[in-house]
């Protein structure tokens, strides 16, 4: 089975909002487009906008730096009695994503659950926290920050978690109220994406034409790259997904990346390619992400069979 790899992302763009001054900067964001999210978020600082819109512009600034991996910046930035909780929690994501310490750990989740019981009314603060139970293996947990579907954003990462546990039929509804909502918003887009992904052949090439369509109309990241790379993999075109693995590292700086390096091993297997081509991008994904689910699970996977090995091991 193809390593299907979504990070998930969020804003409070509610399903009734109408287009705003956030419109491209939420775009952007979407796309992984990151540079150029902050960029607009910076644009756009001086308009005049509601209060709710420049809390909103702040919250994806943040989120785009760290999505970058500026996770000292991010904590700096959130930090103070005077930032709002859905700001505190982006920080506290930023401190998640950088500690490797379980007891550490499991207090910023601890704090997460607390700032969901004193305040119930935040979807930003919901679905932050959702982000950061799925990278906890907390796959209950963050659905239920998102389940009713009040915003696009949560029916966005509903529809995944929907595809993670193998529901593709509750995925499809969450797609189809995505499309109630807006049929033409880049969310909507990308959650047909993925559905004809999961669907597997018989629709992929539908998922193939419709991210060419997004990276025509914004421009190719490494988002749009990764993802590109699983639907060339389902239709069993190795090379084009390579090719495609190949742009992220080359013209977009992924040489790092999780999800890049992750589909890259992923690929390599399909291809058929050597231990030796493959062995580079493993050892680099654990040295850099020791904590990612798919290194996790390896680790896992490769202690058993020592355990078993030293059964039936041969003593001098």
């Amino acid at each position: 089975r193809l390593f299907l790899l979504f990070d998930v992302h969020f804003n409070k763009h509610t399903v009734t909002m109408d287009p705003d001054e956030l419109y491209t900067l939420r775009a952007q964001f979407w796309l992984g487009h990151y540079n150029l999210c902050i960029n607009e978020g910076k644009a756009i600082a001086r308009r005049p906008m509601s209060t709710q819109l420049k809390a909103e512009r702040e919250e994806f600034v943040l989120r785009a730096q760290l999505a970058l991996g500026q996770y000292d910046r991010v904590v700096k930035e959130s930090s103070g009695a005077d930032k709002s909780p859905a700001i505190q929690a982006i920080g506290l994501q930023a401190q998640f994503e950088t500690t490797p310490d379980e007891s550490a750990r499991q207090t910023i989740i601890d704090t997460l659950k607390a700032m969901l019981d004193s305040d119930a009314s935040s979807t930003s603060l919901q679905l932050t926290a959702a982000n950061v139970f799925l990278k906890y293996g907390m796959t209950r947990e963050a659905l239920q920050c998102v389940h009713l579907g009040t915003t696009m954003e949560h029916l966005a990462v509903a529809l995944q978690i929907y595809l993670r546990i193998d529901r593709i039929d509750l995925a499809r509804q969450q797609l189809e109220l995505l499309r109630q909502a807006d049929e033409d918003a880049v969310l909507t887009q990308l959650g047909g994406v993925y559905v004809s992904i999961a669907s597997g052949r018989s629709t992929v090439h539908d998922a193939i034409h419709h991210l060419n369509s997004l990276s025509e109309q914004y421009g190719q990241s490494p988002v749009l790259l990764n993802i590109a790379a699983v639907a060339h993999m389902t239709a069993g075109n190795m090379d084009r997904a390579d090719d495609a693995l190949n742009e992220a590292r080359t013209e977009h700086g992924c040489d790092d990346d999780a999800d890049t390096l992750v589909n890259t091993v992923v690929c390599y297997q399909h291809m058929g390619k050597e231990l030796k081509d493959i062995e580079p991008f493993l050892l680099k994904l654990k040295s850099v992400h020791p904590n990612h689910a798919f290194v996790q699970g390896l680790v896992r996977v490769e202690g058993a069979f020592e355990r078993e090995a030293q059964k039936y091991a041969v003593k001098a």
